[in-house]
């Protein structure tokens, strides 16, 4: 199961799937993972709070940034496990999904900025499942998708932060907005690469 998932991982973009992993549960990278879960509830409500907005984002950008935190933990402590390789993605794509929801709720993000990425997420899930139906072999991470990722967590705070009037709310719009396009384009150009690779394990493993 855990090199099933490993597999779906790799094709989101959450790492190398080539890295064994242990079968230990309790490692700090692990922790870092569990906290940045339950840190999500606390900055929707940070953010949806008046006067509070600031703070949230702030803290959104702490949890964003532990999501590399625990990945240099794991490769330098030697603390990569199973759980930690699907758990760190999953974690990720959450925390990405609850900011981008609370902030079209809270109107200070569109919602087809909203819908582009979250859409685009579903669809690489989606085709890596289709992938391990066909076959189990892994499908590497692409620096693109690296990159567009990286471009994604600079422009959604800047983008949230103008929306909500901040100081510095006329810089932060401008510069948000061209890293998110960016990274959205980026982001697609990714889901492209690895559709094709999909297309080529589908052409190797017929029927």
């Amino acid at each position: 199961m855990f090199e099933a998932l490993d597999k779906l991982r790799t094709i989101a973009g959450g790492g190398e799937g080539s890295v064994e992993g242990s079968s230990r549960i309790v490692t700090l990278p692990n922790a870092i993972s569990f906290a940045r879960l339950l840190f999500i509830p606390v900055f929707v409500w940070m953010l949806a709070t008046p006067g509070l907005e600031g703070a949230g984002i702030l803290l959104l950008i702490v949890v964003v940034a532990s999501d590399w935190l625990d990945g240099w933990v794991a490769r330098r402590t030697g603390s990569v496990s199973k759980l930690g390789k699907l758990l760190d993605p999953i974690s990720d794509r959450l925390v990405i999904a609850a900011a981008l929801l609370t902030f079209g709720v809270q109107g200070v993000m569109p919602w087809w900025a909203v819908v582009a990425v979250l859409t685009r997420d579903v669809l690489v899930l989606t085709l890596g499942a289709l992938a391990l139906a066909k076959s189990r072999a892994a499908i590497p991470v692409r620096w693109v998708g690296k990159v567009a990722t990286l471009d994604l967590m600079v422009g959604i705070p800047m983008i949230a932060w103008a929306g909500y009037d901040l100081p510095l709310a006329d810089v932060a719009a401008p510069v948000g907005w061209l890293t998110f396009g960016l990274g959205l384009g980026l982001y697609y150009v990714s889901a492209g690469f690895y559709l094709r690779d999909l297309l080529v394990i589908r052409a190797q493993n017929p029927g």
